[in-house]
């Protein structure tokens, strides 16, 4: 009865609702999965048990790939810890403070320093979220704010960009057809995660805000700097812990030499997984590469040489290099428990078949040939509101593109089958962005150091009024089917979308 049905998404919508109602994320993902289990098991007190704890969270947290992310997790928590405690967090936010002398300008900084960082999300978010709170916080830009400017360049960059880690996972989901291949003809059709770029740009040139992101910058305005950031603002991070001593030696370097270590050890850690040594080319090896494993691989080696470059620069010492990785395993703690729950409750969606329903409902539109002009669109909706329910984007590619490929074939001359095949891309980074369940917006929160509930909430509006648009040119490019027109055409809806929101907030 539960298995297969509309029931199969309960518990998502269950913890989703509660989330934004209780401004609580623990117990409502928890809820969730209780719910989960006892449709799972028929409301059997044992089998829900069982189904919760050990086809759920145990088994998430044996899963080899959960636990290579979680050990990336803590071992960038000990590197932002050590740039911390070495001063280059410090010494680069004075030396941004002489440069960057605007609000606009702080903000800029934050979306192109995101741009740069495109191997992974993960990556991305903690170090973004690390290097510009200093600035960000001088120029009196909201946490809520800073952990949309995160967000929106973590997985809408990945999406993008061809060597990555999220390059890797959708080309690794498309059999028959030159996975890479595929991804990069995709990439001008992603209007969402290129949207979204040009409304962040726009959004900081035109000044302006809306929703409930403009009362956090407005409270932003008035807010004690001279009081600690651990009013309730720091769920994920560690804002309203005690930090420990700063070094006074630190420069720029090191806070730089920790960051491009870890974007050239990731990038070398995942093309060893895919067989670079063995011969494999550059391009193949990243598409067949483990990120998981890849990712910890580079993150370990990186952690290792920024150690010993702070002690061979006597910015820190031995024990107070050993001291930072508890320190920073602390920082991720939060964010490793929001991240297991969030893990647990997709587990228990897919027992009850929510991906099988929500793929059920696109074949059958996909079998109608009058609407095939609408199947780019479609695909959109359904993988945002997948991806939604879920909290996971890689999931959903794994889910609709071998769905959308076995529909229309594996001709790469199909331009529709191109532009589908980026829908669901984009809708699931969309769905992703929305969702307060998934993992890269849970890692926002702890990169800005932000309230969980308040990012998702400030960042809604912004994200929904990008996926409008963004659907606007689906259904377009369903009928032209050239990226240049569609982008075009886009980028002009949403340009004009914000000039009338600003126009009417004025009014």
């Amino acid at each position: 009865m539960f298995i297969n049905s509309f029931w199969s998404l309960l518990p998502a919508i269950i913890a989703i609702a509660l989330a934004l109602i209780t401004k609580e994320v623990y117990s409502s993902l928890f809820i969730g999965i209780v719910v989960g289990g006892l449709l799972y098991s028929g409301f059997s007190f044992t089998g829900t048990i069982e189904h919760v704890f050990v086809d759920g969270m145990i088994s998430q947290l044996s899963d080899s790939w959960n636990v290579g992310i979680l050990i990336f997790l803590v071992v960038l928590g000990t590197m932002v810890m050590l740039m911390n405690r070495a001063g280059g967090s410090a010494a680069f936010g004075k030396w941004a403070v002489t440069h960057v002398k605007t609000k606009t300008g702080a903000q800029i900084a934050t979306i192109i320093l995101g741009m740069l960082i495109f191997i992974d999300d993960y990556f991305n978010c903690l170090t973004v979220g690390s290097v510009m709170r200093p600035v960000t916080d001088k120029h009196k830009i909201s946490r809520e704010k800073l952990a949309y400017l995160i967000d929106a360049t973590a997985a809408p960059i990945c999406i993008i960009a061809p060597i990555s880690s999220w390059a890797a996972a959708v080309t690794g989901f498309v059999d028959g057809v030159n996975g890479l291949t595929l991804f990069v003809r995709a990439i001008p059709y992603n209007f969402y995660a290129l949207l979204t770029i040009v409304m962040m740009f726009a959004l900081t040139l035109m000044n302006f805000d809306y929703g409930s992101m403009k009362l956090a910058e407005e409270h932003m305005k008035i807010k004690d700097f001279n009081a600690p950031f651990g009013d309730g603002e720091g769920l994920l991070g560690a804002s309203d812990q005690p930090h420990p001593p700063t070094s006074q030696k630190g420069k720029v370097i090191h806070l730089i030499f920790p960051i491009v270590s870890l974007i050239i050890c990731c990038i070398i850690g995942m093309i060893y997984t895919g067989g670079f040594f063995d011969g494999a080319s550059f391009v193949q090896a990243f598409s067949d590469a483990d990120a998981s494993v890849g990712l910890v691989y580079g993150s370990v080696v990186a952690l290792l040489l920024t150690i010993v470059f702070f002690m061979a620069t006597r910015v820190l010492s031995f024990k107070d290099c050993m001291n930072s990785i508890p320190e920073g395993f602390k920082s991720m703690v939060p964010a490793i428990l929001v991240l297991t729950f969030a893990w647990t409750l997709k587990s228990m969606t897919d027992s009850l078949g929510a991906a099988t329903y929500v793929a059920g409902i696109f074949e059958n539109f996909a079998d109608n040939g009058a609407i095939m002009s609408f199947i780019p669109a479609l695909v959109f909706v359904i993988a945002t509101f997948l991806a939604f329910a879920t909290g996971t984007s890689w999931g959903t590619f794994g889910i609709l593109i071998p769905i959308v490929v076995n529909v229309f074939g594996s001709n790469m001359n199909n331009e529709l089958m191109i532009i589908s095949i980026s829908a669901c891309m984009a809708g699931a980074v969309c769905g992703d962005h929305c969702s307060p369940i998934s993992d890269t917006t849970i890692m926002a929160s702890a990169g800005a150091q932000c309230d969980h509930i308040k990012h998702v909430s400030t960042q809604l509006p912004y994200a929904m009024t990008a996926a409008v648009v963004s659907f606007a040119s689906y259904i377009v490019s369903g009928f032209v089917r050239n990226w240049i027109i569609c982008l075009g055409v886009g980028i002009v809806l949403m340009i004009g979308t914000l000039f009338v929101i600003r126009n009417m907030k004025k009014n």
